[in-house]
Formats: structure tokens, sequence, C-alpha cells
């Protein structure tokens, strides 16, 4: 009996010391632990941009003397991290100047805060203890460069060590091995994040080009353009991919460790001085006393060109990296010509003459369609003068003059659809080939021949000031080179190889088009002007010589029913 008791009473006894344990012990450890993941979940690593209006605007030198740096130095990048911070906020690619101009000065794609285009990359950790944008780092080094990794150190009061060994390619890819060890004497929780913060950029908006941050997590393409996150503020995704900026012809990229899970947010800032933010947040990691952790990010920071992205994108395991670019709906099509196009223009020599060479290829591919519009088109043109004479003699009776002319292609066995279909399947075609000559960085600041130094800038000659004899500055709707002249005569010659339009009204309407295709062509990249006018003189070759076919076909027809 007693030792029932006493069995009752020990298991009693030790449910209570257990229930006032989890209450008085474990639950308060468990719910600060759980305030602090849902604190951290809850907030996005925040670098307050510093705001023009409140802050002078210094120059990029007077900003880096602000910290002490490492340098980089490779052959595309040059220079430097800034200690203060730990962050990647000067740099410039060495393979790209700023104007066609022998003395420009390299493109920048980070600059310091503080400058009118700020920029940078920042990778750390949220959480108690943790480093933050004033922290000052220790380097092994004084030059980071593809041969010698740099690291950087920091240990706060608490002797929680962190550190960052960065690493760099011969191109545009920053490894962070970012570790940190916990000599605490207890559990400590950090949530790895990585942000890009920059002021707005100057660039104009293009509607078939996208310019903003973008990220592909979890297989699915994400983008915001900069003009659209101006109007919403923020844009979330989540999910396991890379995330960046993109503007036409750069991209910095953050890739987060492997298999991450993260949390990420693209943000405007309106009362910063006009600042766009891209950031993530893993999820948040305990570290037991006496225990480290480590993962590996990735930093791209340069130039898009296919056949790096197409590189990182199978070295790292990324999915979409080669959308950075933004090839279009038309993704089939454009890559496969923006590939074509870079390797002729390594075989030539002269990206000018790649296009026209591309141009030749695609008119090759697309004969036997075009051949058959322009048959169709010429049989039209060979009948206009019979169809006009319909016109006249039913006057205002539409019906009649429909059912006449109907019947009349029906006796000649001409179908006035057919040449449609052709051309619509020549459009997403076109189309590809524009957005290829649009975002191909390989075609900034190539030279052609004659007065076209870049193939990217508009045609700098103007008719206005007789190309240059009249020493003043017309207004820019008032800018028109001889490039685009030349694409409108040549879209005059083929307007007028095709046969007229019933309506006199869209008659007017579309010969008005070439002159009004030559003042908007006018503002675009000459390269786009150069294409445009030799595909319309191969275009003319072709209906010319199909004409000549069709009315040869006419003859003999003709020449057979009179024997």
């Amino acid at each position: 009996m007693n030792e029932t008791r006493n069995l009752i009473f020990a298991v009693g006894l030790s449910m209570v010391i257990l229930l006032a344990w989890n209450y008085f012990f474990e639950r308060p450890q468990l719910a600060k632990q759980q305030q602090l993941i849902q604190q951290q979940k809850a907030e996005t690593p925040k670098i307050a941009p510093i705001s023009a209006a409140s802050v002078a605007i210094v120059t990029a030198e007077q900003a880096r003397s602000g910290s002490p740096r490492v340098r980089i130095s490779s052959p595309s990048l040059h220079g430097s991290i800034a200690l203060k911070g730990a962050r990647l906020d000067d740099l410039t690619l060495a393979g790209y100047k700023e104007t066609t101009a022998k003395d420009a000065p390299e493109v920048v794609l980070f600059s310091p805060a503080g400058t009118a285009k700020v920029y940078f990359a920042q990778f750390g950790w949220l959480g108690e203890g943790a480093p933050d944008e004033k922290t000052l780092w220790r380097a092994d080094g004084a030059e980071l460069t593809p041969q010698k990794p740099v690291t950087l150190s920091w240990v706060n009061p608490q002797g929680v060590k962190f550190s960052i060994r960065i690493a760099l390619d011969e191109h545009y890819l920053f490894t962070l091995s970012r570790k940190v060890e916990n000599t605490s004497g207890q559990a400590i929780t950090l949530s790895p994040f990585g942000l890009l913060s920059r002021a707005r950029p100057e660039a104009e908006h293009f509607f078939i080009l996208h310019e903003g941050p973008l990220g592909v997590l979890n297989g699915t393409l994400n983008e915001a353009p900069f003009h659209k996150l101006k109007e919403e503020k923020k844009h979330t995704m989540s999910g396991e991919g890379w995330l960046g900026i993109s503007d036409k012809y750069w991209l910095a990229a953050m890739v987060p460790a492997k298999g991450e899970n993260v949390d990420a947010n693209a943000t405007y800032y309106s009362d910063q001085g006009d600042r766009y933010q891209v950031d993530y947040t893993a999820k948040p990691l305990v570290i037991p006393a006496g225990s480290k952790i480590e993962e590996v990010t990735h930093l791209f920071a340069g130039a898009k060109k296919i056949a790096l992205l197409d590189q990182y994108q199978d070295q790292l395991g990324l999915t979409l990296f080669d959308r950075a670019i933004d090839y279009g709906w038309f993704y089939f099509l454009t890559k496969p010509m923006a590939k074509l196009l870079n390797w002729l223009y390594l075989q030539i020599g002269n990206f000018g003459l790649a296009l026209m060479a591309l141009t030749v290829f695609i008119k090759m591919l697309m004969f036997p369609l075009a051949n058959k519009s322009y048959r169709a088109m010429s049989q039209m043109k060979r009948l206009s003068p019979k169809i006009a004479e319909m016109r006249e003699k039913y006057g205002d009776d539409k019906m009649k003059l429909n059912q006449a002319v109907m019947e009349f292609y029906k006796k000649e066995k001409v179908n006035p659809v057919s040449g449609c279909l052709p051309v619509i399947l020549q459009i997403p075609v076109f189309f590809a080939l524009y957005k290829v000559l649009f975002v191909t960085i390989e075609m900034r600041h190539a030279p052609f021949y004659g007065w076209i130094r870049d193939l990217s800038a508009p045609d700098p000659t103007n008719i206005f000031t007789l190309f240059g004899l009249l020493p003043f500055v017309p207004p820019t709707f008032l800018h028109l080179g001889i490039w685009p002249i030349i694409m409108g005569i040549t879209m005059i010659i083929q307007q007028k190889l095709n046969p007229p339009p019933s309506d006199p009204a869209q008659a007017k309407v579309i010969a008005m088009m070439p002159y009004f295709f030559v003042f908007v062509f006018a503002s675009f990249p000459a390269g786009l002007v150069i294409y445009w006018s030799w595909s319309n003189l191969l275009s003319i070759l072709q209906q010319r010589v199909m004409m000549g076919v069709v009315d040869k076909e006419a003859e003999a027809k003709q020449h057979k029913i009179k024997k």
C-alpha cells in the first residue's frame, strides 16, 4: 500500500516539476525564440537610402574616402570594397566606356552612398549582435583579384566572429563564403540577407524592354519594371533561385545559398530621394554555443553577355538566368538569332556587316513564304488597272463592285487573301530580330562605316542643319539623319511595287506612312535603321524579280490563248 502511494506521489511530483519547468522556463524561452523568428521574418533588411534632400551629393572620390577599402582589380572589373559595412559599392566595367571617345571613362555600375548615382550590394545577417552598415571590418589583404581572394572579419562584443571570404573570377562573378563562429557561450539566432540598393536610374523607359528588379524564384520569372514599382511601391517574391536589378545592358544579381528558400522584396522609397531596393532574407538559423555555420552566396555584377549568362546558368544550376536579357515573347526565336548574330560578328569583325549577313540568312529561310506573298501581290498589281475600271463603272454601288471584283479574281485564278498568311507568319521572325538588335550589348558603341560610329546611337547627321554645315541645334523632333531618309526611300519604293488599296482614303493614309516612319525611326539606334533599310532593299529585289516572273507567266498565258 505504501509502495503504491509512494509511486503515485512520485509520478504526481514529477508532473508538477515538468509543468513548472515548462511554464516558468521552456515556455518563455520558446516564446522569446518564436518572437525573434517572427520579427526577423517580418523585417526586411533595410539600409536607409541617403536622401538627396537632406544630404549633400558628393563626388565618388569623396564618398570613397569615407571608409578604408580593398581594391578590386580584374580583366573585367575595377573598383573597391568598403570595409565600413562590407559593401560592394565601387565598381566599373573595364571593357566598356561611357562614350565612344578614346579617353572616355569606364562604365560605372556601383557607386557609394552619397553620390548622385548610388548603387551598391551588401550581404550580412539580421539578428542581435550582427554587424550592420556602420560596422568596420578587417581585411586580410589590400587587393581582390581572380588569383587572390580576400577575407573580411569582425568580432562582436559577445565574442561571436563573423567573416566573409570574397572570391572573384575573370569576368563578373563574386563568390561570398559567409561564416559565423559562436563563441559567446549562448545560442544565437541569425537570418542571412542580401540586398541591392540604387538611386533612380536616368535611363529612358522603353515599352519593349524590361528594366528594373527581376528574379526567378521556384522557376517563375518575376519582373517589376521601375515605372510600375514606383506606382506599386513594393513587390514580393519567395522561393529558391536568384534575384537582382536589370538595366538594358547591365545586371546585378544575387544568388542565395543553394537549396535555400528566401523571402524577397523589391521596394521603391519615394521619401528617400527616389531609391529602389531589392533584398532577400533567408530563414532564421539557431547557432548553439560553440558551433559555427557557413554558407556560400554569389553576386553577378557586369555586362549581360549571352555566353556568360549561359555559362553561369550551368555552373551555378540557375533557372532562367539567361532571361536577364529581355528576349521577349518570342524567346525561342530571339535567343538563337542573338547567338547566330554574335557568331557572325566574331567571323566578320564588324557588327553592321554581321547584321546584314544575318538579315540575308533570315531572308533565305523565309524565301518560300515571301515568294508566295510577293507572287500574290504581283498578280494583284497586274490586275489593278482592270479593278480601277470596274470601280469607275459601278461608282458607289459597293455590292455590285465587290461581286464583279470577286468574279474577276475567280476568273483570273487569283486569291486576294493568299498573300496575307505568309506575311503574318513572318511577323514574329522580324519582331524577334528587331528585339535582338535592341538588347544585344555587342551593338553598343560598335562602329559601322562612314559617319556611323555607334550602331546603338541615332544617326548623328541631320538634314535640317545641312548635315552639319549650319551652326545650330534644331529641336529633337527635327532630327533627321541620312539613314532614316534612306529607309524612307526604300519604303516608298516598296509601296509602289504593291497593289494600291481599293479605298482612296486608305490609300492616302498608307502613302503617308513612310514619311511618318522616317521621323519615328530618326531617334532609333542607327543599327536598327540600317537593318530595316537593308531588309527593305532585299524585299524590293525579291519582289521585283517575282513581278517579272508573274509578267512572263501572264504573257505566256496570253500567247497560249491567242494560239
